[in-house]
């Protein structure tokens, strides 16, 4: 019955909302923080919460907040149950959303010179990403019964981010002007 009611967004929720507990805009918080991982829409981070809360994986609470009152998530027993039962099936390979893949997919209709130079662009926000990461690795030792394991979505993401900045190189060097790759390579000789 889980599985026809808990989508891995809401895996994703009941294993944000943690031991501590989270509200909404904590969810939400952690989600754009990490940018990487923040696949959901703004509202979906509102709304899920609410549901898990109403098909009972969730407990929900009233308690001050800074500028008003607001809703605190807790997992319950058939919450922590449901993350129990999910850890134990086999792990897929989650299809990807990538648009600097997507550039690629089009280049033949767009033209290399313009790939080129919007993948170019990645890097700063690359350099934005790998900050956050730094600033993860930092927050992750203040939660020192996940440490371990932030440390190590951490040092994942940081390989995809190498992956994503050697494509780009792949992308400068195949789609060089003609000139440049013929006038390197005359120095070369």
């Amino acid at each position: 019955m889980a599985s026809t009611e808990l989508s891995l967004f809401s895996y994703e929720i009941l294993g944000l909302v943690g031991r501590e507990g989270a509200g909404p805009h904590d969810l939400m918080r952690m989600a754009r923080h990490g940018r990487m991982l923040a696949w959901a829409g703004e509202s979906q981070y509102y709304t899920e919460p609410k549901r898990l809360a109403k098909l009972g994986y969730l407990s929900a609470r009233k308690e001050p907040g800074k500028t008003r009152e607001r809703t605190l998530y807790t997992l319950t027993d058939k919450g922590l149950e449901a993350l129990r039962k999910y850890a134990q099936d086999p792990v897929e390979f989650t299809p990807l959303k990538s648009e600097p893949l997507l550039r690629l997919l089009i280049c033949d209709l767009v033209g290399e010179e313009v790939t080129r130079e919007s993948m170019a662009t990645l890097r700063e926000d690359i350099a934005d990403i790998e900050q956050r990461l730094q600033d993860a690795e930092h927050r992750a030792k203040q939660l020192p019964h996940r440490e371990k394991y932030l440390l190590l979505v951490n040092g994942f993401l940081r390989h995809l981010l190498e992956l994503h900045l050697d494509l780009i190189d792949d992308v400068e060097r195949e789609f060089a002007p003609a000139a440049a790759t013929s006038g390197a390579a005359d120095t070369a000789r």
